[in-house]
């Protein structure tokens, strides 16, 4: 029993613990740092040519025509499932079993690349896309931070010495997709029961528009009147607030349906073109950095090895 006491650690043993590993990284890592300025100091005739070949290629590398750029558009499923619209973006992933496909010149010559798909998150409960989880944190489970299951982001690289084929891909890219027969079937039946709900709201719409007007101009001016509205008894002449708020939140449904149904053209559409984002992904700022660090090792490793040239000899020849 005495023994097991021994061995357990309270929360401050384990913070001392952790304290004392932090320190002694930070010592090992400060003491490589030294090593490497010492090693640079001494052999500075190697390490700075090699430096500025790093910096040359890396100026070369972030050059104008070979910028590449991340570009994104949201895709609108107008029928189609996620799970359908992923088997038939697969080719994209992968570069290959396209067939015939037109677009496959543009993938297969590496034209663009690294094809991606992000869910779109739906927060306010609105059925209105609100923002794209491109870290990919959240869940299919999630309550609050919806994934929507009409839409989805599709993003992919190029290079600006390509991005003026950039339309004739997205056309191609569209043309693809909604050639697949089980993406068609689910349009087909996607589209009626879409019209259905245009008329519904329409004609709901209607209804609070003739009950609005037979309610402000065919009762008796300034006569006491009651109503019922939201569960409260309204008694005097309150009839402004009686159907206001039912008829924002109707005009709202009704705009949002006619829009659908206005962008529902195919089974898949872009609600936006591809958008080519402002900052590169070979920034040379970034670059510089990357480049000039790695020159700096790589020309501190060759120093080391031509400063202990000798030893290295001896130790191949043992």
């Amino acid at each position: 029993m005495l023994e097991n006491m021994e061995k357990e650690m309270n929360f401050w043993d384990l913070c001392r613990a952790c304290g004392q590993a932090v320190k002694n990284g930070c010592r090992t890592v400060c003491g490589w740092l030294a090593t490497l300025v010492r090693l640079t100091y001494r052999m500075w005739w190697v390490v700075l040519p090699v430096l500025i070949l790093a910096i040359a290629a890396a100026f070369y590398y972030t050059r104008q025509d070979n910028l590449t750029f991340k570009v994104r558009a949201v895709a609108l499923l107008n029928g189609p499932s996620i799970e359908q619209f992923e088997q038939r973006f697969a080719p994209f992933r992968s570069g290959q079993n396209f067939g015939e496909a037109e677009v496959a010149e543009y993938v297969l010559d590496f034209v663009a690349r690294d094809f991606r798909t992000y869910r779109v998150i739906d927060v306010y409960a609105d059925s209105l896309p609100d923002y794209i989880d491109l870290k990919c944190k959240t869940l299919p489970t999630d309550t609050i931070n919806v994934q929507m299951h009409d839409r989805l982001c599709v993003e992919f690289r190029m290079k600006s010495r390509d991005l003026h084929r950039l339309a004739d891909l997205e056309r191609k890219m569209l043309t693809y997709l909604n050639a697949d027969q089980a993406m068609q079937t689910a349009y087909a039946a996607y589209k009626p029961d879409l019209e259905r709900q245009v008329r519904f709201n329409h004609e709901q719409l209607e209804k609070l528009d003739s009950l609005t007007s037979q309610y402000y101009f065919h009762s008796t001016p300034g006569a006491s009147l009651t109503a019922i509205s939201n569960g409260m008894i309204l008694s005097g002449d309150r009839r402004v607030y009686i159907f206001l708020k039912p008829i924002y939140e109707q005009q709202a449904r009704t705009e949002r349906v006619d829009q659908r149904v206005a962008l529902a053209t195919a089974p898949v559409v872009l609600e936006n073109h591809f958008a080519v984002q402002p900052a590169p992904v070979n920034g040379r700022r970034r670059c510089l950095v990357l480049f000039a660090l790695f020159g700096w090792f790589a020309g501190c490793v060759l120093a080391a090895l031509i400063e202990q040239r000798k030893r290295l000899i001896a130790w191949l020849k043992q």
